[in-house]
């Protein structure tokens, strides 16, 4: 379920350390499977773990997940990075927004996945984002620009050399195009 690396056990024993005996982490998701979900790690007390947490032992402590958390928290990993402007703790978890769905699901379900895992999260940076509106009879996806992308002057390159091809590429005997319907009006709002 989640993946924590070497150097963030470390940083997680050391840091437990100056805690009560007992204590672990708490991974969680608030909001889970929605576009405002946020990860985060905690202090677990002992007096705080509930009967339904799910309890993954790692080096040294455990890290335990609430139920509600758990399906959005696969695939998730954290990791201690150090470099030249200091040390952060990251984690990832690419199906906080949207519970991972599996490969049979249907198409809309499966796109609504990889929109909201991984094209969503790199229009983000740009103040950005992209809603599927439907999947016509032959095959085109129809989505919809919001936030910055709304009236960005790179929107059609975005679509076409980015969005299109991950899609085409990722369903292609599924899918035969990716087509937009946004009303694109520049503004304050667009990334320019």
């Amino acid at each position: 379920m989640i993946t924590i690396t070497d150097t963030a056990q470390a940083h997680f024993v050391k840091l437990l350390a100056d805690q009560p005996e007992g204590t672990h982490i708490r991974v969680f998701v608030i909001s889970p499977g929605t576009a405002q979900a946020e990860c985060g790690v905690s202090y677990c007390p002992p007096d705080a773990a509930e009967a339904d947490d799910v309890e993954l032992p790692f080096n040294g402590f455990s890290a335990m997940v609430d139920e509600k958390s758990a399906p959005f928290l696969d695939d998730a990993s954290i990791d201690f990075v150090t470099d030249q402007l200091g040390s952060q703790l990251t984690l990832k978890a690419p199906n906080a927004k949207m519970r991972k769905v599996s490969g049979d699901a249907p198409l809309v379900e499966r796109i609504e996945y990889v929109i909201q895992s991984e094209i969503n999260p790199q229009l983000a940076s740009h103040g950005g984002n992209i809603m599927l509106v439907e999947i016509t009879e032959a095959g085109v996806a129809v989505l919809q620009f919001g936030g910055g992308c709304n009236g960005c002057s790179q929107v059609d390159i975005t679509l076409k050399d980015g969005i299109e091809k991950q899609l085409l590429d990722m369903f292609p005997t599924e899918l035969t195009g990716v087509r937009d319907v946004t009303e694109h009006e520049h503004g304050e709002h667009s990334y320019a």
